[in-house]
């Protein structure tokens, strides 16, 4: 009977304190998120209830199941697959633990400052950051898990002593690697570009959809996503349009005749900019800026508070001035001239006949 009643005792009674523990400091960390609304940390550790339960009920088996005398016969088993879970509970606990605090100290960096810039910036940091502590102590996880078998724990000296071979044997096959891992945390910390700045890579415009330590995402406007290795960034130029702000200031050419109306044309492009919405209102112009034999250029400059209003701004004004030169103003459009050169005074040489057209057909 006592060989029934200690294992079920030992087994209950460490799942019963696992759960009591674990519910009293959920009910902890709910009354402190009622006491501070405006920090997101507290809510945000309620998430670790199940890793903390899970090492907790773990750590508690680890310990006792030996004087419950839970199978004798494989206890060395049972011992060494306790504490490999135990090891990747902890792990899973501290990377949401860290999650939290990232995530909260993001949040409250978000609601303080304004500035969508510093704000980006601040949010492909802590992204970054997040990352990196996971990797590390997913490898120290897994280190641990394998140093609790014997043979790695032979094997460890001969590893350790042929480190710096194996370190400069890694180091060359894994150069671009780690191209790509410096280059990200350049990016990262050297604020070269952020997530959610629009940038135009390669021919393609696009927004920053994603940054990892060696891969970036760029989500077109046709809504493709473009992943290109970080070192692109730091080893090409590109333009960023959000760098410094995120205003822009864009331009619509046309190509007229020299009669065009540029007056008239001015006057209409005030009135297209006051009835679209995506024009800021910073700025407006019209002017010539070049002339050829046939045709003169005609130059509208407009600005918008971003990269996509800027677009709609060029689109809407480039639409409604060729429909209006078309209907109002048809002359001031492109042709082709026909008519024969005027002649410089004194000159008396007559035009030439016009060429003969043979006709076809019957008659």
């Amino acid at each position: 009977m006592e060989n029934v009643l200690r294992p079920l005792i030992v087994v209950g009674g460490s799942v019963v304190l696992t759960l009591a523990v674990v519910w009293l400091a959920d009910v902890l960390l709910r009354r402190a998120d009622d006491r501070h609304p405006d920090n997101p940390l507290w809510g945000l550790l309620r998430r670790c209830r199940l890793p903390s339960q899970l090492s907790l009920c773990t750590a508690l088996l680890r310990g006792s199941f030996e004087h419950a005398e839970i199978g004798k016969d494989h206890s060395a088993g049972i011992a060494q697959t306790l504490t490999l879970v135990l090891i990747g509970s902890v792990a899973w606990l501290l990377v949401r633990i860290a999650t939290a605090i990232v995530e909260a100290t993001y949040a409250q960096y978000a609601n303080a400052h304004r500035d969508p810039a510093r704000v980006r910036r601040v949010r492909t940091q802590v992204t970054l950051i997040q990352r990196v502590v996971t990797a590390i102590v997913g490898v120290v996880a897994v280190g641990a898990m394998l140093l609790t078998f014997p043979a790695m724990q032979a094997a460890g000296t001969s590893l350790l002593a042929s480190a710096g071979v194996l370190g400069i044997v890694a180091g060359v096959a894994a150069q671009s690697t780690l191209a790509n891992l410096f280059a990200g945390l350049q990016i990262a910390f050297g604020d070269m570009v952020r997530i959610g700045d629009t940038v135009v890579v390669d021919g393609e415009w696009g927004t920053i959809d994603e940054i990892t330590l060696t891969f970036l995402a760029v989500r077109t406007w046709d809504e493709r996503r473009i992943t290109m290795p970080v070192s692109y960034f730091v080893s090409k130029p590109f333009e960023n349009w959000s760098r410094g702000g995120a205003q822009m200031t864009g331009t619509v050419f046309f190509q007229l005749d020299h009669s065009a109306p540029i007056t008239e044309m001015r006057e209409k492009l005030q009135d297209i900019l006051r009835e679209c919405a995506a024009w800021d209102g910073r700025d407006w112009g019209l002017a010539v800026t070049d002339t050829t034999p046939n045709t003169i250029q005609v130059r509208a400059l407009v600005t918008a508070k971003d990269a996509d209003d800027i677009w709609t701004v060029r689109v809407t004004v480039r639409e409604h001035l060729v429909r209006w030169l078309t209907e109002h103003h048809a002359y001031a459009l492109p042709k082709v001239s026909t008519a024969w050169a005027e002649l410089p005074p004194g000159d008396d040489h007559p035009h030439p006949p016009p060429p003969i057209v043979p006709r076809t057909g019957r008659g």
